[in-house]
Formats: C-alpha cells, sequence, structure tokens
C-alpha cells in the first residue's frame, strides 16, 4: 500500500504528539504519586517522621513532601488546599477545618503530655506547684525569663490558653520573649538564655542531652497533648492528592504503625515518647 508525501508527513506528526501526550500523562502520574504531608514541627524534630515516612513510601509507592511549619500554618495550608494531609495537635483549630469542610477524615493518632522546662535552679521557685496556673503565676510574679515559640503552633496556642486562664497578659512583658521558631530552636534558645519554656514532652526528651534543661512542671491533666491525622478535602482543588491523602490516614491508624510509634524513642532516649490511641475516642483520653 503506498501513501502520497502529504499523507507520509502526517504520521511523524502524529508520532511526536503521541510522545508529547505520553509524556504529559507520565508527568501527571509522577505528581500524583507525591503526598503533601503539612505538620507540626514536634514530629520532625523528635525524628517520629524519619521512621515512619519511609515506611509509608515503601508500603503505598508515594513519596511523601513533608513540611513542618507548626500546627497553625498546616492548618491553613489545609484551609488554602495546599496539602494533601495535616498531622497537628490543636483542636481549637482542627474542628473548625473538619466543620467547615476543608478537613474529612480525622483520626486520633497519638497523645503525650506539655511540660514546662527550665533551668535547674528554678528561679521561680515553680518546682512543686500543683497546677499549671500556679506554676504561670509564679514564674509572671518573679519576672523570670520566659522564652515561648510565639508562632501560633499547637504548643503555642496551648500556652497561650494557660496564660489566659492564670489571667496574666504575658505578652509585652520584658521577661516574655518570642523566637517565631519550631520546637527544638525554642528550646535551645531557652537553654542559651536560662529561661523558661513550654513545650511537649517528646522534643524535650530528645533534644534535653544538648539542651540540659530540666522538668520544674508536669502532670496535670490539662497538659494532655493530642495529635490528630487529618486528610486535605479533595473537593477543594483537583490539585490535592485525594488517594495519597486518605492512604496516610489509613497509614498512620495502622496496628503496626501504632506499634511502632508506641516504641518510637525507647532505644534512642530510654522512654517511649508517644502513646498510640487509634480506636480510642477522645472522652477515653480526656479531652476536654
Amino acid at each position: 500500500m503506498k501513501f502520497s508525501g502529504k499523507r507520509r508527513a502526517i504520521f511523524p506528526a502524529i508520532l511526536l504528539s503521541l510522545a508529547v501526550l505520553g509524556l504529559v500523562f507520565s508527568l501527571m502520574g509522577c505528581a500524583v504519586r507525591e503526598v503533601i504531608l503539612a505538620t507540626t514541627t514536634s514530629t520532625q524534630d523528635t525524628g517520629l517522621l524519619d521512621v515512619l515516612v519511609p515506611l509509608f513510601e515503601q508500603k503505598t509507592g508515594y513519596r511523601v513532601k513533608t513540611i513542618a511549619v507548626g500546627t497553625g500554618a498546616a492548618i491553613t495550608m489545609g484551609q488554602r488546599g495546599e496539602a494533601d494531609v495535616l498531622l497537628v495537635h490543636d483542636y481549637t483549630k482542627e474542628i473548625p477545618l473538619v466543620n467547615s469542610g476543608d478537613g474529612i477524615n480525622r483520626k486520633l493518632v497519638m497523645h503525650n503530655d506539655f511540660i514546662i522546662a527550665g533551668p535547674a535552679s528554678d528561679p521561680a521557685g515553680i518546682i512543686g506547684s500543683k497546677t499549671a496556673i500556679d506554676a504561670y503565676k509564679k514564674i509572671a510574679a518573679a519576672k523570670a525569663l520566659f522564652i515561648s515559640r510565639g508562632d501560633a503552633s499547637g504548643t503555642n496556642s496551648a500556652e497561650l490558653r494557660l496564660w489566659t486562664a492564670a489571667g496574666i497578659s504575658s505578652k509585652g512583658q520584658s521577661w516574655y520573649q518570642e523566637t517565631g521558631q519550631g520546637m527544638g530552636a525554642t528550646l535551645a534558645v531557652a537553654a542559651e538564655k536560662n529561661g523558661y519554656v513550654f513545650t511537649d514532652n517528646a522534643t524535650y526528651y530528645s533534644t534535653q542531652k544538648t539542651t540540659g534543661l530540666k522538668v520544674v512542671f508536669e502532670g496535670d491533666p490539662v497538659l494532655l497533648n493530642v495529635y490528630h491525622v487529618i486528610q486535605v478535602n479533595p473537593g477543594k482543588s483537583n490539585k490535592i492528592n485525594g488517594p495519597g491523602g486518605r492512604a496516610f490516614v489509613l497509614f498512620m491508624i495502622d496496628p503496626e504503625i501504632q506499634r511502632i510509634i508506641g516504641q518510637f524513642g525507647l532505644g534512642k532516649f530510654g522512654r517511649a515518647l508517644f502513646v498510640p490511641d487509634a480506636g480510642k475516642t477522645e472522652a477515653e483520653l480526656g479531652v476536654q
């Protein structure tokens, strides 16, 4: 069968178009295989994600782009459709996200506790305080240096709620300083300046050897620190990886991953840094 020169010229053009189309679909496929995780800095600073992310990638074939920015910023990313899934710890921001429809598939993952760390000399004398509010009042009365993240993170939000409950306006005080940084960096500043700091105990214990800070207050039930995983609603944008986000949610509550979370820290720090909670209710944990 013979073809005219005009028809023969069409075939290279068709082949080129198919090649370009194949490249486009290939690139689209690569993009879909990436999962953007926006999360609090504590999951990064403790090294937990260094363990979990490779396991997720191996199990699912997805690649994870982790953005550790603090809960407030992570939730904002979810609202804007700039992430596929969130791992966060501030119910005051999580519930509105879900109620608005921007977040779906919210699942309880784990918890630890907040503590107050500070210099061993304890200049405000808060060791032995009965409640976190009592400890805060002593810090304010002594005008002892307090280092805050000041970054609208879940930890910072919990810290500020306690100042409010204590009836103290901390912002603007000469003894109250904000770093605007993550938990690990803020602990380092507190250690350098011999100040008190409000922190999750996981990041504290994972950095204790380098900071030298001591636990000066812990154990108040109001210091419970609960983490949830939340899928960003893929209906917000066709750029959101819905299957990937859902896969990460299911991964975090998988019994085997929960076992790994419960053992994390035992070998390196001599204590577990998180308590796995998948399948429990918030009422069981005493969440208000």
